[in-house]
């Protein structure tokens, strides 16, 4: 596990603190001031301890991607149901969600809402974030202590106490929640289970060394929130060949050569496969938190009130925790293996991915169709539509300033076009074919559907 020294932590503490990393443009943040991003109050706190989330996600070893993608539906989940009872159209999930109790009578008749945030945020990224150092659970502490001293002027101490009971409560409510969802809570202390032996077949997807064995290979049978993997469509992949003449060959011909040309002319293509890989841990942030990123962006960029941050960051964390779980059933159960074994067996043995150069082994641990970057850019995507419209002028600034890996900002004119760009950049980076990101984008979208569909208002 890494560990990151004191220096480092109030390095990170500080930048936080002055609103360094919210990657907005300069009319909406004054860099190195404590000037907010946005006007509502509760929407500037849930912006800094999205922030927090995102640096405790990047060295967070062990996740990614599943374990991160359910973590966030509940740290999102938990935040929602503090604040509910003042939101004016909103109801509690807990007739949604079977054994999920909250008891309102534990709130006190007067809170203040942004110090029950902070204590609740405080406790459910502390034991949802499980695979984070010390130090950066200190980081946790101290920016909590940090944000409630801030929020303390002309607050009494008995609704100081009411608050911080409050956020507990809640926070407290959902860990037991999701504490009865056993399979997770099972697969998250061995992501990759010796148990496991994948099954043989020809194009099977397999493992080479101890380092890719199977990861999550059970995580089909874990909790969603609003669509099972039952309840999806799945489309089975094309039939495997070798034939030099057959689609399947084309196929894999297609990623050798955007693969080996985006190397060699450090073009374009080569920009997209390292500016959505989020593969690499201690590097960058995962691919669910890179949705969490881009949604942080956009709340900030439509000064959105909380109530609609809340809602949005609630449907975001189901989606990302549903498509989780029907990509992985997906996965295991076609079995399709990853493009470098068939590259190097049947076109050139020193092919090397474009992810190779960040990793010691050329492949993510788990089979190749459909692509979980795709589902869950896509699954993200079609909430994002939902909230603010296809159309918007945006641009991606999760890794500006990033030198160790191509971190350039990119613009975009749609949603669908950022949906588009992200998904199919596993192609020049060498690890999916592109059969793979077209399943993971289709299916991501179909559960965004559901998720959106999901009613959350009072009537």
């Amino acid at each position: 596990m890494k560990t990151c020294n004191l220096k480092w932590m109030l390095t990170l503490l500080l930048a936080l603190l002055l609103f360094e990393s919210c990657n907005t443009d300069d009319d909406q943040v004054n860099t190195y001031t404590n000037e907010p991003v946005v006007t509502d109050i509760t929407t500037q706190l849930m912006v800094e301890w999205n922030d927090l989330w995102l640096e405790l996600d990047r060295y967070a070893f062990g996740m990614r991607p599943n374990a991160t993608a359910r973590a966030l539906a509940y740290i999102h989940l938990a935040a929602y149901e503090t604040v509910v009872d003042d939101m004016t159209d909103f109801t509690s999930n807990t007739s949604r969600l079977q054994t999920l109790t909250i008891d309102s009578a534990q709130r006190a008749n007067t809170i203040d809402l942004n110090i029950a945030l902070n204590t609740c945020y405080a406790v459910v990224m502390d034991h949802f974030m499980y695979n984070t150092s010390s130090e950066m659970d200190g980081a946790i502490d101290l920016f909590k202590v940090t944000k409630e001293n801030a929020l303390l002027q002309n607050v009494s101490n008995q609704v100081l106490q009411d608050s911080r009971q409050w956020g507990n409560y809640i926070a407290e409510q959902v860990i037991e929640y999701s504490q009865t969802d056993v399979q997770a809570e099972s697969q998250i202390l061995e992501p990759q289970p010796l148990s496991y032996e994948p099954p043989i077949g020809e194009g099977f997807w397999t493992y080479s060394a101890d380092q890719e064995r199977a990861l999550f290979p059970y995580w089909e049978s874990v909790r969603t929130f609003v669509v099972s993997s039952d309840e999806t469509s799945s489309i089975a992949p094309m039939e495997y060949n070798e034939d030099s003449n057959s689609d399947y060959f084309a196929q894999m011909i297609e990623v050798y050569t955007i693969n080996n040309t985006a190397k060699l002319e450090d073009n374009e293509d080569l920009w997209i496969a390292e500016y959505w890989s989020d593969d690499v841990e201690g590097l960058m942030m995962s691919p669910p938190g890179r949705q969490i990123s881009i949604a942080k962006q956009l709340i900030v960029q439509n000064n959105l009130s909380h109530e609609t941050s809340l809602v949005l960051l609630l449907k975001l964390g189901f989606a990302l925790n549903d498509a989780a779980v029907s990509t992985w059933a997906d996965k295991y159960n076609y079995m399709v293996m990853r493009p470098n074994v068939y590259i190097q067996e049947f076109i050139d043995v020193e092919y090397e991915t474009n992810l190779y150069r960040f990793i010691n082994w050329p492949n993510p641990s788990f089979p190749s169709y459909p692509s979980g970057h795709s589902c869950f850019v896509s699954a993200a995507g079609g909430i994002f539509i939902d909230v603010f419209g296809n159309n918007i002028d945006f641009t991606e600034r999760s890794h500006e300033g990033r030198t160790e890996f191509r971190g350039t900002p990119r613009q975009f004119n749609s949603i669908s076009e950022m949906v588009e760009d992200a998904a199919f950049s596993r192609v020049p980076l060498g690890v999916h074919m592109r059969i793979d990101c077209t399943e993971g984008m289709r299916l991501g979208y179909e559960i965004s559907e559901a998720i959106n569909g999901f009613d959350l208002s009072t009537n």
